[in-house]
Formats: structure tokens, C-alpha cells, sequence
């Protein structure tokens, strides 16, 4: 361990070589040294990732829609589906579903029968995905997806007619209990739990607030954004308005004021949403939400009409939702956008990738893609450029972190069908990977190896983690945090979530450059809903590789 002294100069020189990637409001810096870099994984995995969920394994899940058409990848073993309701193909033997093994960069088919568009989903607490909704024969129907090893046959499982009602442009999110409340969709202004009582006459719950937050034909409340707070309550967030919903009594608790400027922010002005990370090392338990990007209210006809394409929204809201009188703080975006997808990465930064500049959702209503992420650090509340994909992907794009601390970006079509020739932007079936600045070389002295890390942690238990470091500073730049991986589609990533835990010592082994972590799992459900994280050490603003852990 070196002294207080050597720590305060190795910090600073840290800070002046990052200080360069940090943009202000109003006088944008550029790099002048670029640590971050994009990879092509896959040039194509035969279908386009609409829909992204990392699995415990270190599988990710992907999907499309059955009616786009034929796929580019078979189905395996001569397996076709028949569905006399697809729109597009009705006797079909190419897949519309995969599963990429991120440490062999390979995929697999799958076999998904019913209509997947714009559906939503949420991991139960023992690592099963439960997909729900869709389009067509796919609107009411539950899909599950248990993870198995690459070599296995796991494929889906599906429940026609399962859901109370049907839903397309729903959003999930993961309960306390381990149950999975379903919200919204198309014309649906209510809500369900799955599993779904046992009753045959169950039609979920009235959510007036759905009908009363609808722009008319332009909706503008579709995927609406949704947290379990810490009280156990819910934050609901659709198109310009925001409440504290009680879904067990069906009532609101509280209501916020709009957010500033009137634009939506919901599909299809598709913005994008956080929760910032929940810090148990506090002493008062504080939840804030931020809102990004979005189209204006009238973005969305224009471009359907083709009368033009309209200037995306620039600008993020943060909202303190325990605070005694909150207000909407609002920041701008170096570079205005819709249809991005915000993503906490394990440092508690947040990037913001993928989406265009003009336009809205929906078929070929966007222009100007963006195909520049932003990172944005709350705690200086600042914007860093990053940089440039050489891949365009708006419309149906998608994006999830892996264990590695990379992101996993893929997907994009803004047509009816799968597209390839004579279009401004072909249908896109590559991966590709963006790593952050931290995980340059340049960090390698001050980043941690977890070596070893209990696999169950329970609520309010001490647990431990081995690690070691190069060059260890200090404990009060070490901090412990679990990242629940999300169910990513439609600029909303679904259930994400992470939380500081209380970080108790840390003990120096025999072994050179050598530590043991002694720390706190979460207090309660509330904070953390029963299931799998990703748990990664972060030390000095360089994180470890996650390792999976079980919150139980």
C-alpha cells in the first residue's frame, strides 16, 4: 500500500490526463487523447438485436420479430415454424432469435413461435427470462427462457394467451417477492402481475394515468419508464409527466411537476431513462431519476406525413424523488438525440449510445444518426464526447453491459422488412462492442482482479471478496456495487439497477498485493429485488471485471 502523499499525486495526474475528456455545457473539449475504442464482434448474427438480455451464464439473449421476414440463419436440425397468423411469412424455417456466448464471440438459433415486436421482459429471481407481449398472435402471450450451456438445446418456452391483456409497448419490472409487474402498452391503460392469479377471470388492474399522459394518435407514452423504489413504491414516468404509484392499492402518492419544455420523452419521442445508483454506504437512502433526449410533440407526425424531419431534443432532466420539494435540474446534451439507449456503466457513469438526431421512432421516420456516445458523470455533471461507430442504429437498436465492463451494441432496422439494398440505412445485423475509458491499459496499475467472491449473498449478511491490485491507494476510493443487467429494447433498458453497498474493511493478505473485502449485502428487497448481479470493485475509477453473485 503506498502512503497518503504518493496517492494525492497519482490521483491528480489521473485526473488531469481524464479532465481532457470532459465537456461542459457550453465550451465542448475534445480528446486529445482517445481511450476509449469500438470492435466489430460479428458482422452478422443473422437477425437484428431489437430486443438484448444478459443471462447469468454470460449468455445474451437476442430477438427481433417473426414478421420481418425470412432471417439470414436457419433454424437448426431442419426445424421451420408455421404460423397462419405472420404477417410476412407464414411458413417459416430461419430463426428470429439467438444466443451469443460473449466469451466465444458465437451464436446459436433459437426458435421463438410467436410475434416478439416491441414486447418487454424481466429475469425471475432464479435467472429465467420471462419475456412478455408482442405483436399479432404474440400480444398476450408469456415466453420463458431458462439458461443452459452453449452446447445444450434450451430454447424458448411459450404460453399463448397467457397475459390478462395484450401487450405491445409494455414495459416489466422485477418485485420485491420475485413476481414481475407488466405495464401499459398500446391501448392498455392498466397493468397485470405475472405470474397471473389463479383466477381465469383476472384482467389485470385499471392505471388511469396511462390514458391520461396519451398524445392522441401520437401516444407519446409507449415503454413507459418504470423503478422499484426503496419504499417498495413505484416511479412511473410516461411522455411528460411523473408520479410515485402505490400498484398494490392502485393509487397514486405522489405526483411531480412536468418535466420542463414540454417534449415527450416516451415512444415514439423515444428519450431515455436512469435511476441513479442506490447508495447504501450513506446514511440516508436518497433515489434520483434522470430523463435524456426525445422529440418534440410534433416530431412524430411530421415524419409521417413526410413533411420533415424535426430537431431530436438536447436536453436531460434529473429528478430527486426523495427529496422533501423536488424540481427538475436540467442539463444539455452536447449532441441532441432520440431513441438512445442509457446505460449505467460500473462506475456509476452513465452513457448514452446509439439514436439519431432528427425524427422520431417509428418506420423510416429518423435521419442523422448519432453514432457518437456520450458518457455523462453525475457527480461533475458533465458531458464527454466519445468515440465514433463506424454502424448507424436508431430504430430498433438495442444495447446491455457485459461482465467485461464493455458494451454490447447491436441491432437497428427502420423498415417493415428485413432491408439490405437501395436504402439510406440497411437493416443491421452485426455486434459490436464499445469499451469505455476505463478500460484502457493506461489503468491497468490501480484496476482490481476479483479472485474470489461468495456466490449467495443475503440481505443484511457480511460477505466477502478477494481481490488484488497492482498498486492499491487508499480504501476510501474503493467502493463495492452490484449491477442487475437489463431487459434492453425500444431506448429503455428495463429492471437495471445498482446499489453502493456498505463496504465494512479491508484487509491486506500474505500474498503480495493481495486484499480482503469484508462488506454488507443489501438491506432490503426493496433496494435490491432477489436475483442475480453482476458485482464489480471500483477502485479509483477503474472497475474490476463483474463476477455473478445471487442476492437472496
Amino acid at each position: 500500500m503506498i502512503n497518503s502523499e504518493n496517492a494525492v499525486i497519482i490521483l491528480t495526474a489521473l485526473i488531469l490526463c481524464f479532465s481532457i475528456s470532459i465537456l461542459s455545457e457550453r465550451e465542448p473539449i475534445p480528446f486529445l487523447m482517445q481511450l476509449d475504442r469500438w470492435e466489430v464482434l460479428l458482422p452478422s448474427v443473422g437477425i437484428s438485436a431489437m430486443h438484448m438480455q444478459l443471462l447469468h451464464n454470460g449468455m445474451v439473449i437476442m430477438f427481433d420479430r417473426t414478421d420481418f421476414g425470412i432471417s439470414n440463419l436457419s433454424l437448426p436440425g431442419g426445424m421451420c415454424r408455421f404460423d397462419p397468423s405472420d404477417t410476412a411469412v407464414k411458413f417459416d424455417c430461419s430463426t428470429h432469435s439467438v444466443l451469443y456466448d460473449v466469451v466465444s464471440n458465437t451464436y446459436r438459433a433459437l426458435k421463438v413461435q410467436t410475434d416478439t415486436w416491441c414486447s418487454s421482459g424481466s429475469v425471475l429471481p432464479n435467472g429465467t427470462l420471462v419475456q412478455t407481449g408482442g405483436y399479432n398472435d404474440g400480444e398476450r402471450a408469456a415466453r420463458m427462457f431458462t439458461p443452459c450451456g452453449y452446447s445444450e438445446t434450451c430454447d424458448w418456452i411459450e404460453f399463448p394467451q397467457y397475459l390478462a391483456q395484450r401487450r405491445w409497448y409494455a414495459t416489466n419490472q422485477i418485485l420485491p417477492d420475485g413476481r414481475i409487474i407488466v405495464v401499459g402498452g398500446r391501448r392498455q391503460f392498466n397493468f397485470e402481475i405475472f405470474p397471473r392469479p389463479d383466477s381465469h377471470r383476472y384482467r389485470g388492474s385499471r392505471f388511469d394515468f396511462l390514458r391520461e399522459t396519451t398524445d392522441g394518435s401520437s401516444e407519446n407514452n409507449l415503454y413507459p419508464f418504470l423503478y422499484l423504489l426503496p419504499d417498495g413504491n413505484l416511479f412511473v414516468f410516461a411522455n411528460t409527466r411523473s408520479i410515485v404509484f402505490d400498484y398494490k392499492r392502485n393509487r397514486i402518492v405522489r405526483e411531480f411537476p412536468e418535466i420542463p419544455g414540454g417534449d415527450p420523452r416516451n415512444y415514439p419521442s423515444s428519450g431515455s431513462s436512469i435511476l441513479f445508483p442506490l447508495d447504501e454506504s450513506k446514511n440516508i437512502m436518497e433515489a434520483e431519476i434522470m430523463v435524456c433526449g426525445g422529440a418534440p410533440k410534433d416530431a412524430f407526425p411530421r415524419a409521417k406525413s413526410q413533411q420533415g424531419f424535426t430537431r431530436a431534443t438536447s436536453t436531460c432532466g434529473r429528478l430527486r424523488l426523495t427529496s422533501p420539494n423536488p424540481i427538475w435540474e436540467m442539463e444539455t446534451m452536447p449532441l441532441p438525440r432520440v431513441m438512445g439507449d442509457m446505460l449505467l456503466l460500473p462506475t456509476g457513469d452513465i452513457i448514452i449510445v446509439n439514436g439519431a438526431g432528427a425524427g422520431t421512432a417509428g418506420w423510416e421516420n429518423a435521419r442523422d444518426p448519432v453514432t457518437r456516445p456520450v458518457i455523462y458523470h453525475p457527480f461533475d455533471r458533465r458531458f464527454s464526447i466519445m468515440s465514433t461507430s463506424s454502424r448507424s442504429r436508431m430504430y430498433h437498436s438495442s444495447a446491455v453491459l457485459l461482465p467485461d465492463g464493455r458494451v454490447l451494441v447491436g441491432g437497428s432496422n427502420p423498415h417493415i422488412y428485413y432491408n439490405f439494398t437501395n436504402v439510406e440505412y440497411p437493416t443491421e445485423l452485426s455486434l459490436e462492442a464499445y469499451s469505455p475509458p476505463y478500460l484502457s491499459f493506461t489503468s491497468d496499475s490501480i484496476r482490481p482482479h476479483i479472485l474470489t467472491n461468495d456466490k449467495v449473498i443475503s440481505y443484511k449478511r457480511l460477505f466477502n471478496v478477494n481481490f488484488s491490485i497492482p498498486q492499491f491507494l487508499t480504501i476510501d476510493l474503493l467502493s463495492v456495487r452490484i449491477v442487475a443487467p437489463s431487459f434492453t429494447t425500444h431506448s429503455f433498458a428495463m429492471n437495471q439497477r445498482m446499489v453502493i453497498l456498505k463496504l465494512l474493511s479491508v484487509t491486506h493478505e500474505d500474498l503480495t498485493n493481495s486484499y480482503k473485502i469484508d462488506a454488507l449485502g443489501p438491506s432490503t428487497a426493496e433496494i435490491a429485488p432477489p436475483g442475480y448481479y453482476m458485482i464489480f470493485l471500483v477502485h479509483a475509477g477503474i472497475p474490476s471485471s463483474g463476477f455473478w453473485v445471487q442476492i437472496e
